[in-house]
């Protein structure tokens, strides 16, 4: 059996019953003084109708619109009465009520002396509004419970002093004698707003770990009407507590332009987050507080054991029965990882206040830390599709959250060109013009994600674009931090490629030069090197592959395309990896180079990541790159071709291109092609020495290459190309000798 107490009018009760009901019975034994805390209460009314009907003349219609808006808002302040269990309400309302009819007839007539129909018009406007405002009235909050522990809040609002007021307007046109437009507003009256009573559904329970604080939220639509409780009321507790705790980020691209944050939604690794704690004074006098807030681990599955972490502190002065609020911004760089790696797809802020070095209250509210946006920038004779499975890699390393932005992938928001794909020997943009298209690319990863800062994944070329991007318009922002977190390279030409020499020459004398090709020649990319070495704060890492012997005249091992020196140049992170150029974008070079320097935690973020600098500048700092003269970098020096061809085959033609070979101790062929068309090297004699075939993987690289590792004589041999394409195809190729 319930037994529920009548209480005094404008008063706050706790009513128990039953010696048997041990939850009430518990919370009654540890407490029986009133409530402290705020309930919120409001009301909004929402409707509109639209009524057309034919006039009396049938030649025309009238529409009358008609719509309501009514918002009730009332802010409670609970507090202990000085005597019993009993607590006073406090409460600051504001009303606004909008009440509009429209009411537009249209008419066809023919006026007196005219032969043709006009069309007439007139709009007549009724405008009414109710205002509001009262604060310091005394409030009713009755809070029950029955022997199970189950609650119920309600409030009763008396009725207090507004305003009406009102409009009405009338416009016209086409009317055969012109009639005027009026304008009548009706001044303030005084008018009374109704009392108000609401209350919680009764199906809200007291936690048994927490007797003493009730929090929760009851809300009821019924005829376009919706009534809404919402409660944070605590007893004995002292003077001090957390009303609520909130958080807000920026929205991109207007700094300080704060918005709440949803917890389903949350916020992106590197923006700064501002906590909002609401601290209240239940007390007589006036009290100074500390607010710390902390990294909370407590309820996660693997880390509930880590002691908690001091995000910040504030101290701040409350008046007696009154409430403030307590702001502090975070850095929420590193939030998305832990510092092993790990991914954290929850972040748990705890406020707690102190009076005179205890703490008194505690409230904890959980906030989603997405990873920053990888932005994916595509090399030479490429585009976005390089990049394709990685969305897929990043949801499997952490969750749907962590987003890929291959370049080019939604064009009008960007669009790089690199010559597309292998064979292309078409016009494209320079570095510098690709960087401009890199820019805007970021941009829109960032104000899709609301991301104040990206990380940079860059193969080949890219690396080149992303370090242009970077120097020469990469913006910074209040926070002190660069837009570009990280930029790691996969198998950039830093200091250039001998390939792009071969391949180049023939078409620059030709005077058709491919801009792409010929900004890699190690003579283009040392310029490129002294005129962009800012970094400005960005940590540099670069993958370089050497699974193969020299190619295009290098003179150490390289990828295919680029020599390990070239790659590493200066930057002080770097690793080397039996890894083809073609195949650094798989998702083995992912797992192990590019996460473990994007998937950064707290620790390792503020220690400026792993040990990604470049010689001369650190992660944070700006930074000038030293730049190596070429008589000091062997792969950076120029390669002269000694025999270099432009051919074009038909499609399914097989076509015997003769060149001259001199007295060398070996000899190598590099070649641009389709992927469809084969080539086969032919001695003097008329023995095969050596092939690059379609449908092999050699076919796939960017510069396919036919090595002859013996001592050659001077003759003529001959390169045969068959092709499996269904278009003519242009094909460069290029000798060179002498390798070491």
């Amino acid at each position: 059996m319930t037994i529920m107490r009548t209480l005094p009018a404008l008063a706050v009760g706790l009513t128990l019953s039953g010696a048997a009901a041990p939850v009430a019975a518990a919370a009654a034994a540890q407490c029986t003084a009133g409530w402290a805390g705020t309930v919120e209460y409001s009301r909004h009314q929402a409707s509109s109708d639209a009524k057309t009907v034919k006039r009396v003349s049938g030649k025309g219609t009238e529409t009358t619109n008609t719509s309501i808006d009514d918002q009730y808002v009332a802010q409670i302040a609970v507090r202990p009465a000085s005597d019993g269990e009993y607590s006073l309400g406090t409460a600051n309302i504001n009303l606004t009520a909008t009440a509009t009819e429209t009411i537009s007839s249209n008419d066809q007539m023919i006026c007196p002396h005219e032969r043709t129909m006009r069309q007439m018009s007139g709009q007549f406007v009724s405008k009414s509004e109710r205002r509001g405002n009262a604060s310091g009235l005394k409030a009713g909050v009755d809070i029950t419970t029955d022997t199970e522990g189950t609650y119920t809040v309600s409030v009763r609002l008396p009725e207090f002093k507004g305003t009406a007021s009102g409009s009405n307007s009338a416009s016209f046109s086409g009317q055969c004698k012109p009639k005027q437009a009026t304008n009548q507003k009706i001044a303030d009256i005084p008018t009374t707003i109704d009392a108000m009573r609401f209350s919680s559904s009764g199906e809200d329970r007291m936690q048994p770990s927490d007797p003493n604080r009730l929090s929760g939220a009851h809300s009821v639509t019924s005829y376009g009407v919706t009534e809404s409780l919402r409660w944070n009321l605590r007893r004995c507790g002292g003077d001090l507590r957390l009303v609520d705790v909130t958080f807000e980020d920026m929205r991109f691209p207007e700094w300080g332009a704060w918005k709440a944050l949803v917890e389903q939604v949350g916020t992106i690794d590197g923006n700064i987050v501002r906590l909002t704690a609401v601290v209240a004074n239940d007390g007589p006098n006036e009290k100074a507080a500390t607010v710390k807030f902390r990294d909370t681990y407590k309820g996660d599955k693997w880390d509930g054991a880590k002691p908690d972490g001091l995000l910040g502190e504030k101290t701040i002065t409350v008046p007696a029965g009154e409430q403030r609020e307590v702001q502090f911004e975070w850095d929420s760089s590193g939030y998305a990882w832990f510092d092993d790696g790990r991914p954290r797809l929850m972040q748990r802020i705890k406020a707690e206040v102190e009076d005179k070095g205890k703490k008194i209250d505690d409230m904890t509210r959980n906030l989603k830390v997405a990873p920053k946006p990888l932005v994916l920038v595509h090399g030479l004779w490429s585009n976005w599709r390089a990049w394709e499975s990685w969305q897929n890699i990043l949801t499997t390393s952490h969750s749907f959250d962590w987003k890929a932005f291959p370049v080019g992938e939604k064009a009008e928001h960007g669009r790089m060109n690199t010559g597309e794909e292998m064979g292309n020997f078409g016009p494209t943009n320079t570095i510098a013009e690709n960087a401009i298209e890199l820019g805007n690319y970021v941009r829109y990863a960032q104000k899709d994600r609301n991301a104040w800062h990206v990380d940079l994944v860059a193969h080949s070329m890219g690396g080149l674009i992303s370090r242009r991007y970077i120097h020469a318009t990469m913006p910074t922002y209040p926070d002190g931090k660069p837009q570009v977190s990280h930029l790691v390279m996969l198998g950039t030409p830093n200091m250039g490629s001998s390939c792009a020499d071969l391949i180049s020459a023939p078409l620059e004398r030709i005077d058709r030069p491919m801009e792409a090709l010929r900004e890699l020649r190690p003579i283009n990319v040392l310029r490129f090197n002294a005129q962009n070495s800012n970094n400005k704060g960005v940590p540099f890492s670069v993958l370089a592959g050497n699974p193969l012997p020299p190619v295009c005249g290098m003179l150490s091992r390289n990828d295919g395309v680029v020599a390990e020196p070239s790659a590493k140049w200066t930057i002080t992170d770097n690793e080397t990896q039996k890894i083809l150029h073609t195949s650094m974008t798989e998702a083995e070079p992912f797992a192990s180079f590019v996460r473990p320097r994007v998937a950064l935690g707290p620790a390792k973020q503020a220690a400026g990541g792993s040990s990604s600098a470049v010689s001369g500048g650190s992660a944070r700092a700006p930074a000038r790159l030293m730049i190596l003269g070429a008589e000091n970098t062997n792969d950076a020096a120029s390669v002269t071709p000694e025999v270099s061809k432009i051919v074009m085959i038909a499609p399914g033609q097989t076509l015997d291109v003769s060149v001259a070979v001199n007295d060398a101790r070996n000899f190598g062929l590099t070649f641009v092609a389709a992927s469809t068309v084969s080539a086969t090297l032919i001695d003097g004699t008329g023995e095969v020495v050596g092939t690059n075939l379609s449908d092999t993987p050699e076919a796939s690289q960017i510069f396919r290459s036919v090595f002859v590792d013996r001592a050659i004589t001077k003759e003529n041999w001959t390169v045969r190309f068959q092709s499996k394409d269904r278009a003519d195809r242009e094909i460069i190729l290029a000798t060179w000798s002498n390798a070491p």
